[in-house]
């Protein structure tokens, strides 16, 4: 990658892409922010400069610089990659962490984070705008919509599916064939045996509804 990239959001997120980016010998311009106190901090040698909307620095984008965008929030998240789109008609790029495997196989789409020890599987599908944390397995054949989030080492079994926007927190663990609907929530250590409705937010081993 020859572009350095401009990070929307400096959080915790945010950082962790940025090291990333660093490992992988690609230069990081610096961070945007929505919260105003962090204008002008320094993380490392990196600065918060200003907001995610600034019009000076999102016009650097897609000319002088990638984005990578980097917020947990989902309706944020969406808003921003929106705004870029719109404006720029650029799409955010990955942040791969140089310790996940992905098998030349798997299909991967843009502005996804996956961060150390992430494991994909052969013919695994990742969406757009996920994020994938520390040692989070995808095996194969599991299909990842867009807006999703995989909590560390969490364990999304052969032939799942799991649709856009679905939370799955960290430890879960999700068996073979099961399908997630769109908008679920799966809290953190479950064990999934069963399909899960969308929108529904589940819990346990098994994992029931609450």
């Amino acid at each position: 990658m020859e572009k350095p990239v401009l990070i929307f959001g400096a959080g915790e997120l945010g950082r962790a892409a940025a090291e990333i980016f660093v490992s992988n010998g690609v230069i990081v311009y610096g961070f945007l922010d929505d919260d105003k106190n962090l204008h002008g901090k320094e993380f490392g040698e990196l600065t918060v400069f200003a907001s995610t909307d600034d019009e000076e620095y999102l016009k650097m984008v897609g000319d002088k610089c990638e984005a990578f965008v980097a917020v947990d929030e989902n309706k944020y998240r969406k808003g921003i990659v929106k705004s870029l789109m719109d404006s720029r008609k650029v799409m955010p790029i990955n942040a791969t962490h140089s310790r996940a495997i992905l098998p030349e196989s798997t299909s991967i789409g843009h502005g996804n984070f996956l961060n150390a020890n992430v494991t994909l599987g052969a013919n695994a599908s990742i969406g757009s705008h996920c994020i994938l944390n520390s040692g989070a397995i995808v095996d194969h054949e599991a299909k990842l919509g867009d807006f999703v989030q995989i909590g560390a080492g969490s364990i999304v079994n052969s032939k799942v599916t799991i649709e856009d926007h679905v939370f799955v927190g960290s430890g879960a663990t999700i068996v073979s064939g099961v399908t997630i609907g769109k908008g679920a929530r799966i809290g953190a250590g479950s064990v999934v045996v069963a399909d899960v409705a969308a929108k529904a937010t589940v819990f346990g081993n098994p994992a029931a509804s609450i």
